[in-house]
């Protein structure tokens, strides 16, 4: 008798549970909702996150709130997020290195991938290769051929250990043959402020990032990380054009929400993503930067994505012999 009160009350306590769950679900959303950003403001995640935020804010009806939570490679906005409440308020947008990376290399992360709900991949873009004008080189010729001369002499700056640009540069310096040293930064603005300071020689940035100093001529553009030339930066030549044809990355943003986030809120959030990235002023806007938009076709093809994009970054990882802190 006690045990079957004890069940009557678990399964009156499981139907309350989901019957709160299902109005949550059926008012969503009903307050503004935080989007975290694994990188300080400035960088590329940042850029996008901002020029999204207005018009995602208003497909849902509600303000989105922006919050940084730089370091470790992005790693300390994904556990926020994968360990906040599942209910759409807290939702991260982020790339490889948070999603793939570091939960792939580092067993101690206090998340893993599969805490993480994939709602859209947003954008994709390749990394520019960019110098300190004051550095004498000119081309990547002349990048590969100074590396040659003085292995570990230069010194590139990235957004973080683990993270996109520090992943296109390791793996151009695998198939360039040469040796550099890494300086990570807490993100993308701080490293190409160290290069434009000549304290690093060096990045391989993201394009909104770095587009813009290259433009006031306070950076050298080198080249982009594709085959050939791109309408997002039309004046870098692309790899093939450089003398370095086997060379070529792209990186990607998309947003996900904790495990457990009710479908109905899910696929809302994938729909208002859809009706925001669609509107010409926002891809332009990021074409601008040098950033494509690129969204899924859905929650479900965008895991299927990831599971093949992992294998890509992991085996860089290990075949350039990359280490993340």
């Amino acid at each position: 008798m006690v045990l079957q009160m004890k069940l009557y009350k678990l399964l009156n306590f499981l139907l309350l549970a989901f019957f709160c769950l299902f109005c949550q679900a059926q008012t969503y959303p009903n307050k503004p909702i935080k989007l975290i950003v694994g990188f300080a403001p400035g960088g590329a995640a940042d850029y996008v996150a901002r020029n999204i935020s207005v018009p995602l804010g208003q497909a849902l009806g509600q303000t989105i709130i922006i919050e940084n939570k730089p370091g470790a490679g992005s790693s300390i906005a994904a556990e926020s997020v994968a360990k906040s409440s599942p209910d759409g308020y807290t939702i991260l947008i982020a790339s490889p290195s948070s999603i793939s990376v570091n939960p792939a290399l580092n067993a101690k992360l206090a998340y893993r991938p599969s805490d993480l709900l994939p709602i859209s991949k947003v954008t994709s873009s390749p990394v520019v290769i960019a110098v300190n004008p004051n550095t004498g080189i000119f081309s990547v010729k002349d990048l590969i051929a100074k590396a040659k001369q003085d292995p570990g002499g230069l010194n590139y700056g990235t957004s973080g250990n683990g993270s996109a640009p520090h992943l296109a540069a390791a793996l151009f310096s695998q198939i360039a043959d040469i040796k550099m040293t890494h300086i990570p930064f807490r993100g993308g603005s701080l490293s190409i402020q160290s290069v434009v300071a000549g304290d690093t020689q060096l990045t391989f940035g993201t394009p909104p990032s770095v587009l813009p100093m290259i433009q006031s001529g306070r950076l050298r553009g080198l080249g982009i990380s594709q085959k050939e030339r791109s309408q997002l930066a039309p004046n870098l030549p692309g790899m093939k054009e450089a003398g370095l044809p086997e060379y070529e990355i792209e990186f990607w943003y998309g947003l996900f929400a904790p495990a457990g986030t009710p479908p109905v809120i899910l696929q809302k959030l994938f729909e208002a993503t859809q009706i925001a990235l669609r509107q010409p002023n926002v891809k332009v806007a990021l074409a601008r930067e040098g950033t494509d938009v690129s969204l899924s076709a859905s929650p479900a093809d965008f895991s299927k994505f990831l599971v093949e994009d992992e294998k890509f970054w992991v085996k860089l990882v290990k075949s350039a012999d990359v280490k993340v802190d």
